[in-house]
């Protein structure tokens, strides 16, 4: 967990889910809405069915009044990483890491590594989010994030392997 001095949130979970099926679901943006903890995401309004470096893609969103954000895609690597911004400095990035496979010899594990990075703002604007409490919320979105991701991603492995 970062402290409120940092200019990032993170988390990470163990999938039991090969790499190339989470980054499937992380493209995807339809998805998204699907995965999304913190009860912000409401929707895919544009885009591409599949990210790539440089697609933009549309949300509906929700904090206290519906509105509509664009996001463009900033870094990526297949099965490794993607990382988009939208208007503001800050990143969304997840890190993907493959990992053996369980004791019993079952399919891939993958751990994932959500980021909220705020370190391209000024520290004054850092500040700000941690003192209004975003920074500690975030957190929890991420930890939710997180969990859905990871049940999304398992059932999807599940499919692929039946």
């Amino acid at each position: 967990m970062a402290s409120s001095a940092r200019p990032v949130v993170t988390a990470s979970a163990v999938v039991d889910a090969p790499p190339a099926v989470v980054f499937d679901i992380l493209t995807d943006p339809r998805q998204h809405p699907l995965i999304d903890g913190s009860g912000t995401v409401r929707g895919s309004t544009s885009g591409p069915p599949r990210l790539e470096l440089g697609s933009t893609f549309g949300m509906d969103m929700r904090i206290g009044a519906p509105y509509k954000i664009r996001n463009k895609v900033v870094e990526l690597e297949p099965d490794r990483l993607i990382a988009w911004r939208h208007v503001g400095l800050h990143r969304w990035r997840y890190e993907l890491e493959e990992l053996p496979a369980d004791a019993t010899g079952g399919t891939a594990r993958t751990r994932v590594t959500e980021t909220w990075d705020i370190s391209r703002y000024p520290g004054l604007v850092q500040a700000a989010y941690h003192r209004a409490g975003v920074a500690a919320k975030i957190q929890r979105g991420i930890e939710k994030t997180l969990v859905k991701l990871s049940a999304a991603a398992e059932q999807a492995a599940r499919k692929e392997t039946t």
